[in-house]
Order: C-alpha cells, then sequence, then structure tokens
C-alpha cells in the first residue's frame, strides 16, 4: 500500500500511537533513503551506458555503383620504389587550400585534399604489421589516412596507396567514411613534404569482398602514376568487430607541380 500523508489514518481506522508514529516515520524515512541512494545508483549506471563507447555503427557510409572485382587477400610490399615523373601542370582545383610543407629532399606525402567529399587532412605513414599485412591507422588518429610507405610516392610511377578509416564507435565517422560517393573525374590532391602537389583524377570506385581483394589490381605496377585509396565498407559484423568489404577509389595522375 502507498504510504499516505503524514497523520493519516490507518485501514483499521485508528490512528497510531506517537511512538509508532515515529517508528513509522522513521522507518519511511529509511525506505526513502534506500530507494533513493538505489535510484542514484540506477541513474549513474545508466549514464555510464551512455558515456561508455557505444558498438552500434553511425549511419551506412555512401557504397560504389561499380561492380565488385575479384582477386586474392594477400598483400606483399613492392620490391622498390619508382622514379617520379614531370607531367603536364594544370590550375589548381578550388576547396584545396596551399599547404605549406617542409623544404625536404624527401617525396613521402604530408597532406591530401578531396572536395568531392569534404577531405582536407594529415596524412600518416604506415608500414607492414608482423603477419607482413598492411597497418592501418591507429583509432585514435580516424580523421587522418595513411600512406603505405612501401608503395610509390605520390606522383610516382606505380600506384601510390593510402588507407583510411571509415568510422569508429569511439570517435564516429572516419576520413574515408564518403569514400564511396567518389565519382569517376572527381580529383584528389596530394601534397608531398619536398613541396610538390600530386594531383589525381578518379577514374573508378568499386565495393569488393575481403575475402576476394584485388590484390594485383590495387598493389601491382601500373604503366603511369597511380593512386589507390581504400577503406572498409559494406555489412557490419557485430561479432566480429569490423566490416566484411572493402571500398577502394583508382585514381591516375594529371599533374605534378610545385605548391
Amino acid at each position: 500500500m502507498r504510504p499516505g500523508p503524514v497523520g493519516e489514518s490507518t485501514p483499521s481506522g485508528r490512528r497510531p500511537r506517537p511512538a509508532q508514529w515515529v517508528r513509522g516515520l522513521r522507518l519511511r524515512s529509511r525506505r526513502a533513503r534506500v530507494v533513493a541512494a538505489s535510484l542514484c545508483v540506477l541513474l549513474a549506471a545508466i549514464g555510464l551506458v551512455l558515456v561508455l563507447p557505444s558498438h552500434s555503427k553511425p549511419k551506412r557510409p555512401p557504397t560504389p555503383p561499380a561492380p565488385a572485382a575479384a582477386g586474392t587477400p594477400h598483400v606483399v610490399a613492392p620490391s622498390s620504389a619508382a622514379t617520379s615523373r614531370a607531367v603536364p601542370k594544370s590550375p589548381p582545383r578550388a576547396g584545396c587550400p596551399p599547404v605549406r610543407a617542409a623544404a625536404s629532399l624527401s617525396s613521402v606525402p604530408v597532406h591530401i585534399c578531396i572536395p568531392a567529399i569534404g577531405v582536407n587532412a594529415d596524412v600518416l605513414q604506415l608500414g607492414l604489421n608482423a603477419d607482413r599485412t598492411v597497418q592501418v591507422p591507429p583509432l585514435s588518429k580516424v580523421s587522418e589516412p595513411g600512406w603505405y610507405k612501401y608503395s610509390p610516392t605520390p606522383g610516382a610511377l606505380g600506384p601510390a596507396i593510402i588507407l583510411g578509416h571509415i568510422d569508429s564507435a569511439q570517435f564516429g565517422p572516419g576520413v574515408f567514411f564518403k569514400l564511396g560517393q567518389l565519382r569517376p573525374g572527381d580529383r584528389v590532391k596530394l601534397t608531398r613534404a619536398d613541396g610538390m602537389v600530386a594531383e589525381f583524377r578518379i577514374e573508378r570506385v568499386v565495393e569488393v569482398p575481403k575475402s576476394r581483394f584485388p590484390t594485383a589490381a590495387v598493389y601491382g605496377n601500373t604503366p603511369n602514376a597511380a593512386l589507390r585509396l581504400i577503406t572498409c565498407g559494406g555489412q557490419f559484423d557485430a561479432s566480429a568487430g569490423n566490416y566484411l568489404d572493402n571500398i577502394i577509389a583508382f585514381g591516375a595522375l594529371v599533374s605534378l607541380r610545385h605548391g
């Protein structure tokens, strides 16, 4: 029965004696404190759940319309990087502000700009894991892609490989969350540490199962300077904690010039 206000009659119609009344108040007071404490613990638990990283994913990222390509999932570093070639200059595209690069003989990429999907970020360097698979950027840097340092530098002969996260349960959408929205003709600019800017034109975007990753098409030799942008995609496997597919954008060099 719900406790009544102070002084309310009992079900028998008799009012409790003062001693009983005081004991009843004390008992109710203790019960109220217990209930209040229980509510505080419950609310604290709810608050803890709200601030903990969620395993639910952000809204599904866009996927490319191109058909999937077949291949093998094993990744092997190329034996050597090719030398760079000069190509005809073209005017810079709007939406990519100039990036001041350090004066250096090194030609590693330090910045990437993709106006079509709003990417404007610094570039990390990635190597190989102990099992000879390609490293990916740490989840703490979900907003920064990484250049696979055993691939050619952007603007050199062969495919420059750039990898980035699609999203993170803790940090939200990643730098390549919208990679599947790229279309043929979109431009990508990579600023290098030597002050050169390599601009690429997207030729195609595909989504492939990770079990059939097109290794040769992605990492194999090409007759010209090329670009590969790679992220995850497809369905998210909650039990495994990862996506089942990869989204890959293929690009070709259109200019290499001083920034």
